[in-house]
C-alpha cells in the first residue's frame, strides 16, 4: 500500500508538516479557565450562603420555641443557669472554631447547626423585650445590609485585608465592655447609662458591617488558592453567621421597639 500523498513530497521523503491536525467538530470550543473558576468561586460562596441562612433560620427558630415556653425560660435564665445559657454559645463556637478543620464533613455540619439552636436558646429573651414587628422589620434590614456589604466584600478589587487587625481589635472591645455591662447589670445591679448602651450598639453596627464584606472577601480569597476541600464552606457559613447575627442584634438594640 503506497503511503498518503500528503505525507510524502515527490521524491519520497517525509514532510514533517503535512500531518492532519487535531480535529474539532463543528461547534466545539474550549473552556476558559477563567470563566470556569470564576463558576467555581460563585458555586462555592452559594453553598456557604445557604449554610449561613440555615444556620440563621433555625436560630430563629430556636428562639421563638424556646420564647413561648414560660417554664423553660424560668428554667433556663434564672439564679446560676442564666450565666451558663448567656454564656454556652461563645464557649461552644470557641471549641467548636478550634477543631472544625478536623472533623469530617458531616460532623461540621451537624456541630455548626446543633451551635445555631444553642445561640437561639440563648436569644429567646429578645422576643419578651422587642415586639415582634420590630424583630422583624430589624430583620428586613439586617438582611438587606448583610447582602449589600458581602456584594460589595465579593466584587471589589480593593484588598480588604488591612482592616483585619483593627476589626479584630474592635471585636475584642465589644466582648470585653459587654461582659463589664452584664456583670454591672445583673451581678451588682448597676444601671448602665443609655448613651453608652446606645453608642455602643452604634460600634457594634459599624464593626460588623465592615466585617461582612472583610470576611467574605477573605473566604473567597481562601478558595481561590486552596480550592473548596475540607469543611471550608461550613467555615465561611460559620464566619459570616456570626457577622450576620451580631449585625441584627445591635441593629435591634437601635431600631427595636420595647414591649410595653
Amino acid at each position: 500500500m503506497q503511503p498518503h500523498a500528503s505525507q510524502h513530497d515527490p521524491h519520497g521523503q517525509r514532510n514533517p508538516y503535512a500531518q492532519p491536525g487535531p480535529q474539532h467538530a463543528p461547534g466545539a470550543y474550549t473552556v476558559d479557565p477563567r470563566a470556569q473558576l470564576a463558576s467555581g468561586v460563585d458555586q462555592f460562596m452559594t453553598r456557604v450562603n445557604a449554610w449561613m441562612a440555615a444556620g440563621v433560620g433555625l436560630t430563629g427558630l430556636a428562639a421563638y420555641v424556646t420564647s413561648q415556653s414560660t417554664a423553660l425560660l424560668e428554667m433556663l435564665f434564672t439564679g446560676g443557669m442564666g450565666w451558663v445559657t448567656i454564656f454556652a454559645p461563645l464557649v461552644f463556637v470557641m471549641i467548636f472554631a478550634s477543631r472544625l478543620h478536623k472533623m469530617k464533613p458531616s460532623t461540621a455540619i451537624a456541630v455548626f447547626l446543633a451551635f445555631a439552636v444553642v445561640m437561639g436558646v440563648s436569644l429567646a429573651p429578645i422576643f419578651l423585650i422587642y415586639t415582634g414587628a420590630s424583630i422583624t422589620s430589624v430583620f428586613a434590614i439586617t438582611a438587606v445590609t448583610y447582602s449589600a456589604l458581602a456584594f460589595y466584600g465579593y466584587t471589589t478589587k480593593r484588598d480588604l485585608s488591612a482592616w483585619g487587625k483593627f476589626l479584630f481589635m474592635g471585636v475584642i472591645g465589644l466582648v470585653v465592655s459587654g461582659v463589664v455591662m452584664m456583670v454591672m447589670s445583673y451581678g451588682f445591679h448597676m444601671t448602665i447609662s443609655p448613651v453608652f448602651f446606645m453608642a455602643r450598639a452604634m460600634i457594634g453596627v459599624l464593626i460588623f458591617a465592615a466585617l461582612t464584606a472583610y470576611d467574605t472577601q477573605k473566604i473567597k480569597q481562601i478558595y481561590l488558592v486552596n480550592g473548596g476541600a475540607g469543611n471550608l464552606a461550613i467555615i465561611g457559613a460559620l464566619t459570616l453567621y456570626l457577622d450576620f447575627i451580631n449585625l441584627f442584634l445591635f441593629l435591634l438594640r437601635i431600631f427595636g421597639g420595647g414591649r410595653d
